[in-house]
């Protein structure tokens, strides 16, 4: 029985590190209130004129790196894309030097990574692709309001991705099940107002709350911890298997304390629950490969155990994968200095078959 496998994992963060005591003061805060509601002790920043395209391609360049070989299909999951017409992703292909590959971007802000390897699973079965690369990318700060504290401490900026290949339902990294679900009745509690066809971008004539991204807290909180919980529990008796059998949970890195509130929920233990929130903070998209990866390159969990990945983003959306733990070691580019902006290809790997270098 053949299954979409992990076998390339890589990710980019910007060098710019900002801890809580440097949004204190203008946020009328402090290092103790923002790590004892989100658990975030510091972010990464980009520097002016990094893009999302630009993350994208160093992360991508480092999954590729991991595989040992290239892609045949871009999958983009952001909600910070380089404008708002063409897509992000064509434009990554090109500079990852992947020729005239099929390339698209995922909009399902913080579950659009687990939207993006879904659809990727997908096209795979259909025979339209053989090694998707799924990259989760963000900018956030580039739409977060700097004087907002309910939102300007909780985000921050980076790239994740994966590559798959087909391979065997039991070997290391397989995907076994995947739930999706939406509801946008809920599409208020997560949202930019302005920049889209309802209300076009004008700046000067729209206040704060329009431009920039707003959540309600409170009310996302409770969804988010129900719908990762619902989600997680039917992805995981689609695979067969019991929450208590979990060796790694990987849920989005929204708050700490929506990730414990689930974890205690499915009654998965604290030692298998995984994450690095504190360190790199709400990244969206981008959250759960980067967290994937973190956890890898500390070789905390061993190759195959049966693992768990979940996310709540706006829209509203959620989704769940379930999957043994990746053999494939992470690898981590720094963006170049100073960043690239032109689209300009580098060569892409040579085509060699994918060996993970872990063994189960």
């Amino acid at each position: 029985m053949s299954a979409a496998v992990v076998c390339g994992i890589g990710t980019c963060l910007p060098e710019r590190v900002v801890g809580n005591d440097d949004l204190a003061a203008r946020l009328d805060t402090s290092d103790l209130w923002i790590r004892s509601r989100t658990g975030i002790a510091r972010r990464r920043i980009v520097e002016p004129g990094t893009s999302t395209g630009d993350l994208a391609v160093a992360a991508g360049r480092a999954a590729l790196d991991s595989a040992g070989h290239g892609a045949d299909f871009v999958l983009l999951a952001t909600t910070t894309p380089d404008r708002p017409c063409p897509a992000t992703a064509p434009e990554v292909a090109h500079r990852l030097g992947l020729g005239e590959v099929p390339a698209m971007d995922v909009s399902a802000v913080c579950s659009g990574f687990v939207y993006a390897v879904a659809v990727a699973r997908s096209l795979m079965a259909s025979g339209t692709c053989a090694r998707p690369l799924v990259i989760g990318a963000e900018v956030y700060t580039s739409i977060i309001d700097p004087l907002d504290r309910d939102t300007a401490v909780i985000f921050g900026d980076g790239a994740g991705a994966v590559l798959l290949r087909e391979g065997g339902a039991t070997e290391p990294g397989a995907l076994r099940a995947v739930d999706l679900g939406s509801d946008g009745s809920g599409g208020e509690l997560i949202t930019v107002a302005a920049g889209g066809s309802r209300h076009p971008r004008a700046d000067g004539e729209l206040p704060r709350s329009q431009r920039y991204f707003r959540m309600q807290g409170r009310t996302v909180y409770r969804h988010a911890v129900h719908r990762m919980t619902a989600s997680s529990r039917l992805v995981l008796e689609r695979a067969g298997w019991s929450p208590q059998s979990v060796r790694a949970f990987v849920g989005h890195q929204a708050n700490q304390r929506i990730l414990d509130a689930v974890g205690d929920r499915l009654g998965i233990g604290t030692p298998h629950r995984f994450g690095n929130i504190a360190e790199v903070g709400n990244t969206a998209a981008a959250s759960i490969p980067l967290a994937l990866a973190d956890t890898a390159a500390r070789d905390l969990v061993r190759p195959g155990e049966r693992s768990l990945l979940t996310a709540f983003g706006g829209g509203l959306t959620w989704g769940s994968i379930a999957l043994s733990w990746p053999a494939a070691v992470p690898v981590h580019r720094p963006l170049p200095v100073p960043a690239a902006r032109r689209p300009t290809a580098v060569p892409a790997p040579s085509p060699v078959p994918c060996q993970n270098r872990r063994q189960p």
